[in-house]
């Protein structure tokens, strides 16, 4: 009979982790949210009601996409996903390899990316669809020696409408996102996870509710993958404290007019400039859109540029709330890449006046419990009983400023190792 593995959580880490398990392991992945369904409600209709202003609140979204979740903060909104697949069905589906502060305390993974490379669907071979205004933004760039490249994308290009709709869920599937990773592994959904037994050093029992249940797992291994705004609760109700170590890559987009821009209508986050400690982007920030009262212009008629930053890891969450401010440091860095963006929409033909900020917020949070160098082999954290491994954001060491979903992939694929070979 094989051993019981339990999963909390099905997004990068924990579904790869599941995958990765299947074939030695008795594995069920357990599911806070639902199956994921894309926003049904064509943007345009949307648009039709802001004049209005019935639009007054972020947590709004969650109506029409439940999968999207929203924690309001003074100083940023909090993003994240909830359901099958997690935060990979809202993300852009960006395949970037960012694992330089692993290497700086001895993690190489370099077998495990070049793994991804070879099973996903990760690809630059969506040049030839950019819209005119793509291609434009990316001249400028390139004019200003930004250095832009064309973002690696977990993308089926041919299947790809260019419809924007990247972050509010593909409704075509060609986006890949780790709902494929699950076929044939048993997914509990709507499965809230509220601590894990441990005694004499050993996880044994996984609590959940689901409903007006209360369910009880048995479990030979434990993977903790609920993100990094999920997994420090879990953890902390379990007996494991977590670092006030939080970063969430805040991102703030810099727009203008631009009459027939069609950006709406183009793949998010086509190609990115790396700078220091951030990046730029395109991206349509439909949270702005909708909610940002300075984003008076049409979805046609815009420009939009992201800057994600790579925080300061200081901050917590506690209770599903975040506590977390930026630093001076972080405010000038955000500052440096507003400059950058208005240099770049300017040099497009946008006047200065016209330009205006969206609405600050994150969705990459992560930290709490960093790896250090003495567990570079073992990817396992010393406060963690034998049996109980975090894959997700959690571990990682330092903020990215970059998309994290690959890199969660390799760790979660080493961890897997790890466990079936021990």
């Amino acid at each position: 009979m094989k051993k019981k593995a339990i999963v909390i959580g099905s997004g990068a880490g924990g579904a790869m982790a599941a995958r990765m398990l299947a074939n030695d392991f008795d594995v069920t992945v357990l599911e806070a949210g639902r199956a994921f369904k894309p926003l049904a409600v064509p943007l345009d209709k949307l648009a039709l009601l802001r004049p209005t202003g019935v639009y007054f609140d972020e947590r709004m979204i969650q109506l029409l996409l439940p999968a999207m979740r929203i924690d309001r903060h003074p100083e940023m909104v909090m993003v994240y996903g909830r359901g099958v697949g997690g935060t990979t069905t809202l993300a852009t589906g960006n395949a970037v390899r960012a694992d330089e502060g692993l290497k700086r305390i001895g993690i190489n993974l370099d077998d495990e990316f070049d793994e991804l490379q070879r099973e996903l669907p990760i690809t630059t071979d969506h040049q030839r669809f950019w819209s005119p205004i793509t291609k434009q933004t990316f001249d400028v760039m390139q004019q200003l020696e930004f250095d832009p490249q064309p973002m690696p994308k977990l993308l089926r290009p041919k299947q790809c409408r260019m419809c924007g709709h990247c972050s509010i869920g593909c409704p075509t599937r060609a986006k890949w996102d780790t709902r494929e990773l699950l076929d044939g592994i048993r997914i509990v959904t709507g499965c809230k996870v509220t601590r894990i037994d441990i005694s004499d050093g050993v996880a044994r029992k996984v609590h959940a509710t689901k409903g007006l249940q209360h369910l009880e797992f048995q479990a030979d291994v434990v993977i903790v993958a609920a993100g990094g705004y999920g997994t420090p609760d879990i953890l902390r109700a379990s007996g494991i404290e977590c670092q006030s170590h939080l970063f969430v890559d805040p991102v703030l987009c810099v727009a203008a007019p631009m009459a027939k821009a069609r950006q709406d209508r183009q793949l998010l986050m086509p190609f990115v400039s790396h700078r220091e400690k951030y990046i730029i982007s395109p991206y349509m920030d439909w949270l702005s859109f909708f909610f940002n009262r300075s984003w008076r212009q049409p979805m046609d008629g815009m420009v939009s540029l992201m800057i994600k930053l790579a925080d300061v890891e200081q901050g917590d969450v506690h209770h599903n709330k975040m506590r977390k401010t930026l630093t001076p440091l972080d405010h000038q860095r955000l500052q440096q890449g507003v400059a950058d963006c208005r240099e770049i929409l300017m040099r497009m033909g946008a006047k200065a006046d016209d330009i205006f900020l969206g609405s600050l917020n994150a969705g990459h949070p992560g930290g709490m419990l960093p790896l250090t160098q003495a567990e570079a082999t073992s990817l396992h954290s010393s406060l963690l009983p034998d049996n109980l491994y975090v894959c997700d954001a959690t571990i990682l060491p330092q903020s990215l400023g970059l998309p994290p979903m690959l890199t969660i992939m390799a760790l979660a694929k080493r961890i897997a190792k790890n466990i079936v070979n021990s």
